[in-house]
């Protein structure tokens, strides 16, 4: 049977970020897509440059009616990211609760966008939003050390403080996509849900939304098994970051930092790795 995501995320014109992070990568997977785009932009903030729209509550609402009037509102996933307006953030929970009273199997995976490395590119507005009402209704939440602190109102220590936090908030599944909490071997790796992986000197944009997609896809895959999901989610993210920097690189020429086009994901050079990734990474359960 066939398995039905609706992801309600940025997009962008060039580049990887949000749906266009996620779209692909879930469909060479197997899974149909159904994406409403929160902001429609010429290309990531990144960029000295950048133009576009952003979609408001009341939009979202009309498409959404249009998707419902046809009696098409069947999902399987919810999966949402970034978005900056909490009239528009209150109308996604009325939507997930909508869609888990038609299906309650389906399963709401959660990127709670707010910020990173003590600053926030959202209004601080959403916070509560988040807190108060979304995390409530995730199933699988997958916030950065920065954001799990805001959510939690706690300066986090270690990765069984912050699990333990956000899972009394309501979702069963927590992953911290990043963090900064020293790993046994040493501050030159990144603790990921026990696992770990070297950290590149670069800035990349879309990884966080491939991250969320991928744990979406192998934990349909693997339903019993968090250590494979997890260990294929970063897999696919070492290939697709390993592939991207080494383009990057070449195309800066030696001795050169590489300008955020040339960093965009190779997300289509990287296909049979998200298809079929090689396992470069362990997990240890907790």
């Amino acid at each position: 049977m066939e398995c039905r995501v609706l992801s309600i995320q940025s997009h962008v014109v060039r580049g990887y970020v949000g749906n266009k992070s996620a779209t692909f990568p879930l469909q060479v997977l197997g899974f149909e897509v159904d994406s409403i785009n929160s902001v429609q932009f010429s290309n990531h903030t990144g960029y000295t440059h950048w133009k576009g729209q952003v979609l408001t509550a009341e939009e979202l609402n009309v498409l959404y009616e249009g998707i419902k009037l046809n009696n098409v509102n069947h999902y399987d996933y919810i999966l949402t990211g970034y978005t900056r307006d909490t009239s528009f953030l209150e109308t996604v929970v009325d939507i997930v609760q909508e869609l888990k009273r038609l299906n309650p199997k389906l399963v709401y995976v959660c990127d709670p966008v707010m910020g990173d490395q003590g600053s926030m590119y959202v209004p601080e507005n959403i916070l509560p939003v988040y807190r108060d009402q979304v995390v409530a209704v995730a199933d699988i939440l997958t916030p950065n050390q920065f954001e799990a602190e805001l959510l939690t109102g706690r300066t986090i220590s270690t990765e069984k403080d912050a699990l333990d936090l956000l899972h009394q908030m309501g979702p069963d599944t927590v992953v911290l996509t990043s963090t900064d909490l020293t790993s046994p071997h040493g501050d030159q790796f990144l603790a990921r849900i026990r696992i770990e992986m070297p950290k590149v000197d670069a800035v990349f944009v879309g990884t966080g939304d491939l991250f969320t997609a991928m744990l979406l896809a192998w934990s349909h895959h693997h339903p019993n098994d968090l250590k494979a999901a997890c260990e294929k989610t970063v897999s696919v993210l070492h290939h697709v970051i390993k592939r991207t920097i080494t383009y990057a690189n070449e195309m800066a020429g030696p001795g050169k930092r590489p300008n955020p086009a040339q960093l965009e994901l190779r997300m289509v050079q990287s296909k049979k790795d998200i298809e079929d990734p090689d396992i470069v990474v362990e997990a240890t359960i907790l």
